[in-house]
């Protein structure tokens, strides 16, 4: 059974403003990945570009862009890329069962305002300094941030998601938890009165 968890993150300075930056460039692989698609559709004689082909260019965007596009997790940015990948599969399931389609738009930076780490350890950490009393998540290319952790975390951490809202920012977490068993059966009977105006 899967829980997510939502809870606010109190950045410095200079972290709001990486992270600023890690959701611009990443609002940028997006609209980058859908361009290639749309240019190799229109113009190579409709050549469709899958999620596979677009990953095995990362290796070559982070080393041509260090300061930007290689700063951030390699694993983070297969997600933005699988986002991507999900819009297109959601378009042409549409097409195929007769809905309004609804091509993918690009993104601006105001309306992009998730980044996903889909592993805990893989470009982040969630409660990365244990004994320290403050929570903390880290974040490749950010650091260390502090998280105002509200209630326990009950689970393994399987997925770290950070999110803009207007000023704040969020971390949004997915733990695996053990389906709990259900209570012995009693043998008892309970009724329920539903009320007449709800009956009829």
């Amino acid at each position: 059974m899967m829980r997510a968890y939502k809870f606010l993150m109190r950045p410095t300075v200079r972290q709001a403003q990486a992270l600023g930056e890690m959701l611009r460039d990443h609002c940028s692989l997006y609209n980058g990945a859908l361009q290639e698609r749309r240019d190799a559709y229109r113009h190579a004689s409709k050549t469709s570009i899958k999620y596979g082909m677009q990953s095995v260019q990362l290796k070559d965007i982070r080393s041509f862009d260090p300061e930007r596009q290689g700063r951030w997790s390699f694993s983070s940015q297969q997600a933005t890329l699988r986002r991507l990948d999900k819009a297109f599969a959601a378009f042409f399931r549409r097409i195929k069962s007769g809905d309004t389609p609804g091509y993918p738009r690009f993104r601006g930076v105001n309306w992009f305002d998730t980044v996903e780490f889909p592993k805990d350890g893989d470009g982040c950490r969630w409660d990365s300094t244990p004994h320290d009393p403050v929570t903390r998540v880290r974040l490749q290319g950010v650091g260390h941030v502090k998280v105002h952790q509200h209630r326990a975390v009950v689970g393994r951490v399987k997925t770290v998601s950070v999110k803009r809202e207007g000023r704040r920012w969020f971390v949004v977490l997915t733990a695996e938890q053990v389906r709990p068993e259900p209570l012995p059966k009693t043998g008892s009977v309970v009724g329920i009165d539903m009320g007449i105006a709800n009956f009829l």
